[in-house]
């Protein structure tokens, strides 16, 4: 396995697998483990649905048991568009396919839109975990805003069968106030409901570029 990660990272094998953190010692990390949801989970106010499902996505997929997570992701048909992802290979724009692709690929999960999700939900929502994404940026005003909206409700995606539901939030945007409180509300009933939840988390904001360089950055944060 060693040597095919070499072998895949050619060039750049170096820099990924030899770097050592300088900044924070690794003793202060919650390193992912077999136990993550007992070590790391059961102490905090999750309700027991809520740690089944997170329970569920770490125990689906070539990774199960382990602690790491893999989610194939797929805004299809609204923040990114159909054609911009999948113009070059038409499969895709099917729905199933997106579900058979993640469970093929031995997934954790597949995140994707209501659209997406809710169209194979009697077929597939038993068989991989699914994270439905509730919010978007939609690419059809102009000019382009930095803006999530939703568009489904959390009790949706619960019927649909997800484990989870995901959002993202722009912070530094204009309406990034906003998008915390949205999200929050709505977090706070998908947990109520027994969902885990994830976060998508991006910078956004002209100001954040200095002599031509977008300090941007992204996180994702699950609970």
């Amino acid at each position: 396995m060693q040597t095919d990660i070499t072998e895949l990272l050619g060039s750049q094998a170096a820099y990924y697998l030899e770097h050592t953190c300088k900044t924070i010692d690794k003793s202060m990390i919650h390193i992912p483990a077999p136990d993550t949801i007992e070590r790391l989970w059961c102490p905090s106010d999750r309700n027991l649905p809520t740690l089944n499902n997170l329970q569920r996505i770490l125990g689906h997929g070539r990774l199960a048991g382990t602690g790491y997570v893999s989610i194939l992701p797929v805004d299809q048909g609204i923040e990114h568009t159909a054609g911009a992802s999948f113009a070059p290979n038409p499969l895709y724009f099917d729905p199933e396919n997106i579900v058979k692709l993640a469970l093929e690929g031995g997934c954790n999960a597949v995140a994707s839109t209501f659209g997406v999700l809710g169209a194979v939900a009697r077929r597939y929502a038993h068989r991989i975990p699914f994270v439905v994404k509730i919010n978007h940026n939609e690419l059809l005003s102009y000019p382009n805003s930095y803006d999530q909206i939703l568009f489904g409700m959390v009790r949706e995606a619960w019927n649909m069968g997800a484990a989870a539901v995901g959002a993202t939030i722009y912070f530094g945007s204009a309406e990034s106030r906003r998008q915390i409180v949205e999200i929050a509300e709505a977090f706070e009933y998908a947990h109520e409901l027994g969902m885990a939840t994830i976060l998508w988390c991006y910078l956004r904001n002209n100001d954040f570029k200095k002599d031509g360089v977008d300090y941007h950055t992204a996180a994702d944060l699950t609970g």
